[in-house]
This record gives structure tokens, sequence and C-alpha cells, in this order.
């Protein structure tokens, strides 16, 4: 039986001068950039924000240099990573690779993989998805139907499909998990594998998806007999399941699971002003001491990872604790701000507010369902 692990991260002495030059950067950067569009910024696209950000330095810092990356600490990173989210910088179009996949290629992958792929994603030119889920499955990941067929001159040919898989429409890489060996019905996660697929490679098929707000960030991914090589495969054949598992711990636990919202509550301090009302004043005080305990226990992981540890657990609960947060926050604001603020306004506060309301209720899917993320929490606690 697991226990929980939240230990205390110190920041290293330049840090302070970091932020600084960050914030320079932003401030040049994101001038007049408005407010509903800096809310849930890690989903907005923007490929020539991301190559700003690879000039200097600031996508695979902690890669090693001999595969673009500058081996800075995961701290600095993570402070990065603060600042950009708290700013509400477009940086989806790099997120996923810097986030996962580009750690996946380094943990997993081989050295032909390693230098084709990793200098361009720290470059911020080469952009990548996650193909995990799929129809039918709900948050069943390891019941995936997509299958790999080993063909008698050793290629694979792949079919199946992936949905919900954001920006495969404007990325050029997707690590899929696909079953190359039997279905168990009482073994699912036996007999999965990763493979690292260009998205132009022929068979394979991405169609957008628009959601409530006519954003189209979202995709499914056709597979129709897909022929690749044997050094498509990531990782060893049947490890898919270990691999994709240690991959979500990235995914669960970063600042983006707590402050997808942020930007709206920035919006609200402007807008009470200085002398909010007592009642305004305490609720502003309880969303800023849970902002600030999210903080603590997502850098912790951060520190927990850095040191090479697999804090599955730790992650589940601030993925939870987080999403819970953000989904909490819009109806909050609303009802802080009813008496002055209509969603129908054209205010900053206005406008944000109505995006997340829209919005935020899918915060709990992506990444695993309330449900998943608590059965796993349970399982490692030994309570179930």
């Amino acid at each position: 039986m697991q226990t929980f692990s939240f230990e205390p991260v110190d920041l290293p002495p330049g840090i302070p001068a970091f932020r600084r030059e960050i914030r320079e950067f932003l401030d040049r950067e994101l001038s007049g950039y408005p407010a509903e569009k800096r809310a849930n910024c890690w989903t907005s696209f923007d490929a020539g924000f991301s190559r700003k950000l690879g000039q200097r330095g600031w996508i695979g810092m902690v890669w090693p240099k001999k595969y673009g990356g500058h081996e800075r600490s995961s701290i600095e990173r993570y402070v990065l990573l603060e600042e950009l989210l708290a700013a509400g910088a477009p940086v989806g179009a790099h997120w996923i690779a810097d986030r996962q996949s580009g750690p996946a290629l380094l943990k997993y992958g081989t050295e032909e993989q390693r230098q084709q792929y990793l200098p361009g994603m720290a470059r911020g030119e080469i952009f990548c998805c996650i193909g995990m889920s799929e129809p039918n499955s709900g948050s069943d990941l390891a019941s995936v139907r997509t299958r790999a067929e080993r063909l008698p001159d050793g290629r694979w040919k792949i079919n199946g499909q992936k949905i919900w898989t954001s920006q495969a429409h404007r990325s050029q890489l997707v690590i899929a998990l696909v079953r190359t060996g039997g279905y168990d019905e009482k073994a699912k996660h036996v007999g999965l594998s990763q493979f690292l697929l260009e998205l132009d490679t022929p068979g394979i098929t991405v169609r957008p998806i628009t959601d409530l707000v006519g954003d189209s960030h979202f995709n499914e991914v056709f597979f129709q007999d897909v022929v690749v090589g044997p050094e498509r495969m990531l990782g060893a054949e049947g490890d898919g399941w270990k691999q994709v598992t240690s991959e979500l711990s990235l995914e669960r636990s970063g600042p983006e699971r707590y402050m997808s919202s942020l930007v709206l509550y920035l919006e609200l301090l402007r807008a009470v002003g200085p002398e909010p009302s007592e009642p305004v004043r305490q609720a502003i005080g309880r969303v800023a001491a849970e902002l600030w305990t999210l903080r603590q226990m997502s850098l912790s992981v951060a520190g927990q990872l850095a040191r090479g540890q697999d804090p599955a657990l730790e992650a589940a609960t601030v993925k939870d604790l987080g999403n819970s947060f953000e989904q909490a926050l819009p109806p909050l604001v609303q009802a802080i701000a009813d008496s002055g603020v209509r969603l129908e306004d054209d205010t900053a506060l206005a406008r944000t507010l109505g995006l997340l309301l829209q919005v935020s209720p899918s915060f709990s899917l992506r990444g695993g369902t309330r449900e998943i993320l608590r059965g796993i929490i349970a399982r490692g606690l030994g309570l179930r």
C-alpha cells in the first residue's frame, strides 16, 4: 500500500531573475491579447509563438543538448510553464511535444528516432498529438481495439480509430497506443504497444470535431491499412501499457491542471477593485488558498519526476483536485459578479466567464475522468 508524498521543493536562487525575463518577453508578445483568448490557453494553437519560444530555448528545456535541448532544471521549466499559463500565452502548438511526447522519445525511443524528431520539437517546428482515446472505450484506456498486425516482411499494418485527439489536424506526429497481441477481457493491458507515426502516412485520415464554442482542436483519426516499418514502434513490443501510464503521470500533474481558469480569477480581481465587499473578499481568499495548495502539490510532483520517480498516485490526485477547482471557479465568479456583470456585457470579465462556463465541464474528461482517477487513488492507497 502506498501513501501520499508531497514533499516541498526549494526553488533555485536564479528563479526571480528568470521570472522577470519571462514576464518581460510575454508583456511584449501578448500586448493587446484579449482576455478570453488567454483562458484555457494551453489548447490555443499558435505555431509562430511556439517558434519564438523555441528560439529562446524554452521548449525542451531539460532535454540533452545533443537532441536540441538545453539541459536546464525541471524546476526552471515548471516556473516557465507557470508564467506562460498565468499570462494566457497560446502554447497549444508545442505543449504535448514538450510535456510528454519528447520525454517519451527520450525514455523509450531509439537513437534514430530521437535524432530525427527531438531537435525539431525543441525549435517549435514539429508538433505532436496523443493517440490514446477511442470510440466506445470511455476512460477504459486498456480496452483499445486499434490493431497492428505484423506482416511477413516484418512491417506492421494498422487499422482502427482514435478520437478526441487534440491538434491532430495541425500536428506532424502521433504516438498511437495499439494492440499488437491478443485481446483478453481479464487482462486488457497485456499485448499493447506504441507506434510513432507521421500523420501524412498513407492510410491516416484526420477529421476535425467542432465543439460547443466553435473551436476545432479535437479530432477523429482513422487508420486504414496503414503500413509502416518496424522502426516506427516506440519502445518494446508489448510494453505499451507501462509506457503509456508513465506518460500519463506527465500529463496529469502539470500546472495546466489548475491554471486553465486562472485568467478568469485575475479578471475578477481587476473588476472588484482593491476594496471588495467582505463576502467577496472571503471568496477571493478561499480561491487564493486553494490555488496555493494546488501549486505546492503540483510542484512537488514535478520534483519527484525530476528525481526519476513515478508519482502516478500524486499526479492523479493533483489532476482530480485541480479539475474540481477549475470547474467550480466559473460558477463562483458568476455568483460573486452577478449583481454587476451580465454575460452579454462586452467586458473582459464577461467574455472570459462566458467562455469558461461553456468549456470547463470538459476539464474533468481530458487526461482521465474523475472516476478513473479516483479508482487509481483508491487502489494506490489500498482501499480497493
